[in-house]
């Protein structure tokens, strides 16, 4: 059995490698949950963050890598159970000359320019804190608002803040910063979102094997070292496991061919 998974290019949750393979935290977690319902065959389709939901729900592939469970998307596609809990950031350069900490912030600074990527819920949680449509700047990819923060072009870029946190890593503290949002500080959002792996609704089997999968899988030791070597820590795992209905037992993948 083959499922195709598609994936954007956004660190640490995916990425592809010079040799065209593709890796990160998300791709990780699927292809260890499909291995264990025993898919044989896992492909890799990269795409834009703007394609992920309606390519799924065309049937132009099988699922996506997790992004964040709003409202209005269930509409489109089914969720799987959560898998991670991060908060909003900013990518800024080093120094953070506007002094920007939060949507609030950037939002009372009229000459301040924020970059988003098209679709992502980082738009609408900044218009909810007053960030007038004047100040954002949309991209397709995270490249290039990466490279529109170094230019000056934007003054700050928001996403996850472990996204930014890896981002900034990667190119050097001489260049950039990432900023966390504090809690409280952007609204009504005192939890962090959480985000799930999606479907096209009319494939139940297969979400219903990677949701048993899932619910073994998640928070164990295994999962939390694999995460860990992506940058995802507790603060990232725990806030999904919050709620789920404990059953006595030990975390931990098992084989199971019931999909098959």
């Amino acid at each position: 059995m083959k499922v195709t998974i598609a994936y954007i290019e956004e660190p640490p949750f995916g990425w592809t490698e010079p040799d065209s393979t593709p890796t990160g935290a998300d791709i990780d977690l699927a292809d260890a949950v499909l291995r264990a319902i025993g898919v044989a065959r896992i492909e890799h389709h990269p795409t834009s963050f703007s394609e992920l939901l309606p390519g799924v729900e065309a049937g132009r592939w099988d699922m996506n890598v997790p992004l964040f469970v709003t409202r209005e998307r269930p509409n489109m596609v089914a969720f799987s159970v959560p898998v991670w809990g991060i908060a909003d950031g900013f990518l800024v350069r080093t120094g953070n000359p506007k002094a920007l900490d939060s949507y609030v912030s950037l939002a009372k600074r009229a000459d301040a320019r924020l970059g988003i990527i098209a679709g992502q819920v980082q738009h609408d949680s900044a218009k909810a804190s007053g960030v007038s449509e004047d100040q954002i700047v949309v991209f397709e990819h995270q490249a290039d608002a990466v490279e529109a923060v170094l230019s000056g072009a934007v003054d700050a870029y928001a996403s996850t803040a472990l996204g930014n946190r890896i981002i900034a890593n990667r190119i050097g503290g001489s260049m950039l910063e990432a900023i966390e949002h504090e809690p409280g500080t952007n609204g009504k959002q005192q939890k962090p979102p959480l985000g799930a792996f999606s479907f096209n609704r009319s494939n139940s089997d297969l979400i219903q094997a990677v949701n048993k999968a899932l619910r073994s899988y998640l928070g164990s030791p295994d999962h939390r070292a694999r995460m860990a070597e992506f940058g995802l820590t507790n603060n990232e795992i725990d806030p999904a496991l919050a709620g789920r209905v404990q059953d006595g037992r030990r975390p931990g993948l098992v084989l199971n061919r019931a999909w098959m």
